[in-house]
């Protein structure tokens, strides 16, 4: 290892003492275009089949509705994304199957940043009396969750690979723990 090299890993371990609470920006987007991100996205489906997506607007999926999801940290289970997503996105518990319903590469070209993820997507039930939270939020206010009967038109393109389990008849209902 160069000079260069080991004076520059020095810096970026004093920059995140802790990463298993998270990286800096600066440091996350540098390590994103270094490896792919592991995400969970949540299919949280009600009794009637209906299906919980999230509203997002950013530089990188650009806007539209999404399946709640998070990127896992370093030494974190994936149990505990799952759980910590529940908890900051959706502001109430779900219970999940232990193994993920699907698993997706996604690789974007265009962007440096945030290109590459391996998603995997949990089967996903909450409470039937569970509320929606969302506070002061508008529609179009990132994180505004809303109950969707069928797929909607605004869907995020990353999330397409979702389609067919948001649009199933299936009630992705039965929660294996």
């Amino acid at each position: 290892m160069s000079f260069i090299s080991k004076y520059a890993v020095k810096i970026l371990d004093w920059s995140s003492k802790q990463p298993q609470f998270g990286l800096p920006d600066d440091i996350f987007y540098f390590v994103s275009r270094s490896t792919p991100l592991i995400n969970v996205d949540l299919l949280v489906k009600d009794k009637n089949n209906g299906v919980l997506l999230s509203w997002r607007d950013d530089e990188y999926t650009g806007n539209g509705w999404h399946i709640p999801g998070g990127i896992v940290r370093y030494k974190e289970n994936i149990k505990k994304r799952v759980d910590e997503v529940s908890r900051l996105e959706l502001k109430g518990i779900v219970a999940c199957d232990q193994d993920p319903i699907a698993v997706n590469e996604i690789i974007t070209d265009k962007q440096r940043d945030r290109g590459h993820f391996i998603s995997l997507l949990f089967n996903c039930s909450i409470n039937d009396d569970y509320k929606i939270n969302n506070g002061n939020l508008l529609p179009t206010d990132p994180g505004f969750l809303k109950w969707f009967q069928k797929c909607p038109e605004d869907l995020i393109s990353w999330h397409e690979i979702y389609r067919e389990y948001i649009e199933s008849d299936e009630i992705y209902f039965k929660i294996n723990n």
